[in-house]
């Protein structure tokens, strides 16, 4: 190509660019379709055979660099926050049982808003496409908030397990913290659901994915399957502590509410009197 933007008729009149001669090439396919970025791919590899260095560039060159680094991006970041919020876990909690199941519960929940995410993103609302970089953004979201909802829910477990028992403490948390974390995903999830009136696309698809996965959590995750696991686990929810191995807790007994502060037992006094000689007159 020449500097004017013509066609060269020769190597002389090539145009010239940080040392390197500047190819025009139109593709057959469409610029943003999946066959354009395979035809790029090959020209690279085809380029990339030959001696010197080769550059291929345009619109579909740079979305399909974007593409390959979202998908870099995903599988290095994921694994490294899931780590550390697994460390987290197990510090606070004291356990190992508990924190890997209510990181893989998140993880679930995750994966299940991203597939109905594609599934009406694809079939319902017709969009050409998807940004790269959703299912990253979803992923730091919905599992920075499901972890908070997890850590609101084991906490009190764990002290009501203390006083209950595994399972009647497990159960009598989720009555103590369920109003709260309702309120909490139904807000968050209109939040989120908000940004989908703005014309981006990338905004869109994000809002209706945090708000799906905020209240897949919030109903199904941590209503239902975190504490039947729980339950079906007993104190093994807890291993390898001390209430894991049933040696704290079932040295507690339940006591109901205002227990301590009531009077003196009179049935115990009038049994004790009752037992006792009666007096003889003189």
């Amino acid at each position: 190509m020449a500097e004017t933007g013509a066609p060269a008729q020769g190597q002389q009149d090539a145009n010239e660019v940080d040392g390197y001669n500047q190819l025009s090439v139109t593709l057959t396919d469409s610029g943003d379709s999946l066959e354009a970025e395979r035809t790029i791919s090959e020209l690279r590899g085809e380029l990339g055979a030959l001696e010197g260095e080769a550059l291929v560039g345009g619109t579909t060159a740079t979305q399909l660099d974007t593409n390959e680094t979202a998908q870099r991006d995903l599988i290095t970041i994921i694994p490294i926050v899931l780590l550390v919020i697994l460390a987290f876990l197990i510090v606070l909690l004291r356990s190992v049982t508990a924190p890997v199941v209510l990181l893989l519960t998140t993880v679930l929940s995750y994966t299940a808003a991203l597939g109905i995410s594609a599934l009406v993103f694809n079939y319902i609302l017709g969009f050409p496409g998807a940004d790269p970089t959703v299912p990253l953004f979803g992923f730091v979201f919905l599992t920075a908030l499901g972890v908070d909802y997890n850590i609101f829910l084991a906490t009190r477990a764990r002290e009501e397990t203390v006083r209950r028992g595994p399972k009647e403490g497990l159960l009598y948390s989720l009555v103590i913290t369920g109003g709260v974390i309702t309120s909490a995903g139904i807000v968050l999830a209109a939040t989120f659901a908000a940004l989908g009136v703005l014309p981006l696309m990338f905004m869109v698809q994000l809002a209706f994915l945090v708000a799906l996965g905020v209240l897949i959590d919030t109903f199904i995750v941590r209503t239902l399957q975190v504490p039947a696991i729980g339950v079906d686990l007993g104190h093994r929810f807890w291993w390898p502590s001390k209430i894991g191995r049933g040696d704290r807790w079932a040295k507690h007994e339940v006591t109901t509410p205002g227990a301590e502060d009531s009077g003196p037992d009179e049935s115990a006094d009038i049994s004790e009197d009752s037992s006792a000689p009666a007096a003889q007159p003189r």
